[in-house]
């Protein structure tokens, strides 16, 4: 059972389930919400219109079709070797639904995608490391994002799974993308007061930058060749090093040897 604090009657299901979006982990799309035995709660309706009172309890459920209610529950265990026989790593899997059964190979692809990245989001949420490995291992974009924006990386620091924070932000996963609030991963532990999240992201940030003028000065020292290379002729040129305007050296070619030649027999 989870929590949720600051909620008024005039708000809407949808704001509720962007809150649970975060809180509970469940993308904000596969939520479906009821209260007593009113039947689902629409989107646009606010809390007083369904007589919610304080304390009252609200299920929230996953939509059954495409199979989603397995994947879902599947990833809060964070069993990986579940995970592998819901569609989650390749096309090529044997899991089918009704819907995945007619899908051309492109839109299958995107299916797999979407049930992977969701898998992900829930994993992360719950701390599941093994599982969380395993998904970024087989391939599954750390960048995607839920309806509201939010990526693995905002839940896992908000719920303050050190571990799985480490995991993403070695696989890509970026501390600036913002969700539909302009949340980053920081700013949104910040809020939540999660130090330790806040602390592992900055530290992994701060260290990520400090090792690109480490890199650029041992290829300086190494002599590597700079990016704007000369065009090479069929004749033999030689290369000297002049100053620019902006007093930075840049490669110029010179006439090769039997081209001088030739230009003084001509004079």
């Amino acid at each position: 059972m989870f929590r949720v604090t600051n909620c008024r009657s005039d708000m809407t299901v949808r704001e509720l389930k962007e809150e649970l979006d975060l809180i509970v982990g469940v993308p904000f799309d596969l939520q479906r919400l009821q209260y007593l035995d009113q039947g689902i709660l629409m989107d646009e309706t606010t809390l007083k219109f369904h007589d919610v009172v304080p304390g009252g309890i609200i299920s929230l459920c996953i939509w059954h079709y495409d199979g989603w209610t397995e994947l879902v529950l599947a990833a809060v265990e964070g069993d990986p070797s579940k995970l592998s026989c819901l569609g989650v790593v390749t096309e090529d899997s044997f899991f089918n639904t009704v819907n995945s059964r007619h899908l051309g190979k492109e839109e299958r692809k995107k299916w797999v995608t979407q049930r992977a990245f969701v898998a992900l989001y829930v994993t992360s949420h719950r701390g599941h490391v093994e599982a969380v490995q395993y998904l970024l291992e087989h391939g599954t974009n750390c960048l995607s994002k839920t309806p509201v924006g939010r990526t693995p990386l905002h839940v896992a620091a908000a719920m303050e799974r050190l571990d799985c924070i480490t995991l993403l932000l070695s696989y890509g996963a970026s501390v600036n993308s913002r969700d539909a609030n302009g949340e980053t991963p920081i700013t949104l532990a910040h809020r939540l007061n999660r130090w330790n999240s806040e602390r592992r992201m900055f530290l992994f940030y701060w260290m990520a930058k400090t090792r690109e003028p480490d890199r650029a000065s041992r290829n300086t020292r190494m002599g590597s060749a700079p990016t704007g290379r000369p065009k090479l002729s069929p004749h033999p040129q030689h290369l000297q090093v002049k100053p620019n305007q902006n007093n930075t050296s840049e490669f110029q070619p010179t006439a090769s040897l039997a081209e001088q030649q030739g230009r003084k027999k001509k004079q």
